[in-house]
């Protein structure tokens, strides 16, 4: 994680995060640097929307796997932030509704 993004916590309301769901190798390091983003104090009340990415190719995790991979129950449990997950590729669109209807819900409740 680039070591400016903290200047860039102040006013945010909410987090989306992409992980590569076809990777278990990225997913360990994505999970290194999620974790220091939920100990950050300024996004303490910021809500987070985890996006697995990449479930269009024929190598990508089922969401138990990359549960159990990343331990997302422990984090969920621990983290200050309300956390939400999807799954999504980019490429075909998959998901990307859900995504979009997210970020409206997080913006009627920040308005």
């Amino acid at each position: 994680m680039s070591p400016i993004w903290s200047s860039y916590y102040g006013n945010c309301h909410s987090l989306l995060f992409v992980m590569d769901a076809s990777n278990p190798t990225q997913l360990s390091a994505s999970c290194t640097q999620l974790l220091g983003l939920l100990s950050a104090e300024e996004l303490s009340k910021a809500s987070v929307l985890i996006l697995f990415n990449k479930i269009d190719l024929p190598c990508y995790m089922t969401m138990e796997e990359i549960k159990s991979l990343i331990r997302l129950p422990d984090i969920t449990a621990c983290a200050k932030q309300n956390i939400t997950t999807a799954e999504v590729s980019a490429r075909n669109g998959t998901g990307l509704a859900t995504v979009l209807l997210w970020l409206q819900e997080q913006h009627k409740c920040s308005s």
